[in-house]
């Protein structure tokens, strides 16, 4: 029989049929003093079992090895890796249905936070952030709100691991007496720098209250997440291991406030690495500076 035939009987195209003939997966009959390759009832048996394993899921590649008897590969081992992939798969499957039906369920009845959809295990942080919050006074500050965008992002970016790790050392920061007052001063400080020039007085004041009010609220266990070299990162302008986090924050901050932040940060970087640094926001005590650079 012709190509076309056998295409037709096993309901391949015969695109399909030369591309295999290429892979070494299909025998390629010689061909007929008339010009045509004649093919016969083994070349549609190989071509059955080749469309019966790639419709298992194996690449061709395997199936190759498959096909091939002295090629190494044993259809078994194959046939086991496959079906653990499978299941691999379907944990996966099963965990993202979790998080649809959650999110479905907030949808539902109007849960969703104002950053729209996110985890759940975020959106309960979010659920914390706003109870400790209850009966505050005045507008949310632009601050505030940027807080919570960088974590709808480190929600979206970073591996679950990373972030559940990162709110369950921020989660005891909420129940801290006066940590969320604190918080709300600082947002305040910060918001007054949206127009100001990093060398105005009231950067440094902002730097002192963020410093000293994330040390006081934060875990020892989080500040020394920070090392030296990420201190000087941060105390150049540089982002740390965060795979660009900071980098993205700080470029939606004006220049004042992104000097706070920074500034800040690198002071709890410090923390962590000698937990006798003094909190001292003086530029002297940059490690830039003292390493021959301009901070």
């Amino acid at each position: 029989m012709r190509i076309g035939e056998l295409a037709g009987i096993v309901g391949v195209t015969t695109r399909a049929i030369r591309h295999y003939h290429h892979l070494g997966l299909l025998p390629e009959p010689e061909r007929r003093p008339n010009g045509y390759r004649e093919y016969g009832l083994r070349h549609a048996v190989v071509l059955a079992r080749v469309r019966r394993l790639t419709g298992l899921g194996l690449g061709l590649a395997e199936v190759r090895d498959v096909l091939a008897d002295d090629a190494g590969r044993d259809l078994a081992e194959v046939l086991a890796e496959l079906d653990a992939d499978l299941a691999r798969q379907e944990t996966a499957i099963r965990e993202h249905r979790a998080r649809l039906r959650a999110l479905l369920d907030d949808a539902e009845h109007g849960r969703l936070s104002a950053e729209g959809p996110v985890s759940p295990e975020l959106a309960g942080f979010f659920g914390e952030m706003a109870r400790a919050s209850e009966g505050r006074q005045g507008p949310e500050s632009v601050m505030a709100a940027k807080d919570r965008e960088f974590l709808v992002l480190l929600d979206t970016t970073a591996s679950p691991e990373d972030r559940d790790a990162f709110l369950a050392a921020m989660r005891p920061a909420l129940g801290t007496p006066g940590a969320v007052e604190r918080a709300h001063e600082v947002y305040a400080r910060l918001d007054a720098l949206a127009g100001a020039d990093p060398a105005d007085p009231r950067t440094d004041a902002a730097v002192d209250e963020a410093a000293r009010a994330l040390a006081d609220s934060l875990p020892d266990s989080l500040l020394t997440e920070l090392g030296t070299e990420d201190a000087r990162a941060l105390a150049d302008g540089r982002g740390t291991r965060d795979d660009g986090f900071l980098e993205a924050f700080f470029a939606d901050l004006a220049p004042a406030q992104a000097e706070a932040v920074r500034r800040a940060m690198r002071l709890l970087a410090l923390r962590g690495v000698d937990t006798d640094t003094d909190m001292d926001t003086d530029t002297d005590t940059d490690p830039a500076a003292e390493g021959g650079g301009s901070g």
